[in-house]
């Protein structure tokens, strides 16, 4: 029983070695390698979505919402925002139109959106020559770390369930350690990156790993309505795409909307220098 739970833990970290590798590659590549980068993520992601909540991977559907994403892509990547979210939107209604009279229609037509949100966001952030490769590092100190953390806090000191219903395992110590050390992480590697170390940045983490937290439960809570445990069994040891990404798409998206209330021209800036 111990060898198949460092088994698994040992297939976690090679996985989440080699993706964070990448994904930190594309990021100080920058640019269209970049955006294709989270373009392909968002796709799989959508591809999980519709195949969790329709049950079948409707050929017609994805071709619908992953147009979009391209779409999409290709806005944020010429600082387009709202282009961007146009199209989301107009992906959104073309799902919602094919799967029109089925119960799961509305939900489904989320997906394009949520999957949107995994590209979108975080290449308007990374799009910023002086300040994007810091503003994404930042985001993903804050989500990886606490990931990570709140998974070993949480086995290490157990205690309360957060939310037993939506998610059995996950316990009130791993949240407030995943808070602690994600704030901590993202905090400091910003700061190491150029931004100042201010009160202002620490609390912004703070907001990000709890919403990024929140993704997570958000979809557990998905799978639990869907009777399903992973989106799919495309990473070792992690499941699905979106398994891994459920707390980044939130963080990304409040990051970013963080960021524009700051300076709408210039979020990446404005994110690090509230």
């Amino acid at each position: 029983m111990a060898d198949a739970a460092w088994s698994d833990l040992a297939r976690r970290a090679i996985s989440g070695i080699l993706m964070a590798a990448a994904a930190l590659a594309a990021a100080w590549w920058g640019g269209w390698c970049f955006a294709l980068f989270w373009a392909v993520a968002a796709g799989a992601v959508l591809v999980e979505w519709i195949g969790m909540v329709v049950g079948t991977r409707a050929p017609a559907v994805l071709a619908t919402g992953g147009t979009a994403l391209a779409a999409a892509a290709l806005a944020a990547a010429l600082g387009q925002a709202a282009v961007a979210v146009a199209a989301l939107a107009v992906g959104a209604a073309g799902v919602g139109m094919l799967l029109r009279g089925r119960p799961q229609a509305v939900l489904a037509a989320l997906g394009v959106p949520y999957a949107g949100a995994a590209v979108v966001p975080i290449v308007l952030l990374r799009a910023d020559a002086a300040y994007g490769f810091a503003a994404t590092l930042f985001v993903f100190a804050v989500v990886w770390g606490s990931d990570i953390m709140a998974y070993f806090t949480g086995r290490t000191l157990g205690g309360p369930k957060l939310w037993p219903r939506v998610s059995p395992k996950k316990t009130w110590s791993g949240f407030l350690g995943g808070t602690l050390f994600g704030a901590l992480g993202g905090w400091t590697v910003a700061a190491a990156a150029g931004a100042g170390a201010t009160a202002v940045l620490l609390g912004l983490a703070v907001v990000l790993a709890v919403v990024s937290q929140g993704g997570d439960l958000l979809e557990s809570a998905l799978k639990r309505r869907f009777g399903t445990k992973d989106a799919s069994h495309l990473i070792p040891g992690h499941g699905g795409v979106m398994d891994r990404l459920d707390g980044f798409v939130v963080a990304a998206l409040v990051a970013l909307v963080l960021g524009m209330l700051g300076s709408p021209l210039a979020p990446a800036r404005a994110l690090l220098a509230w």
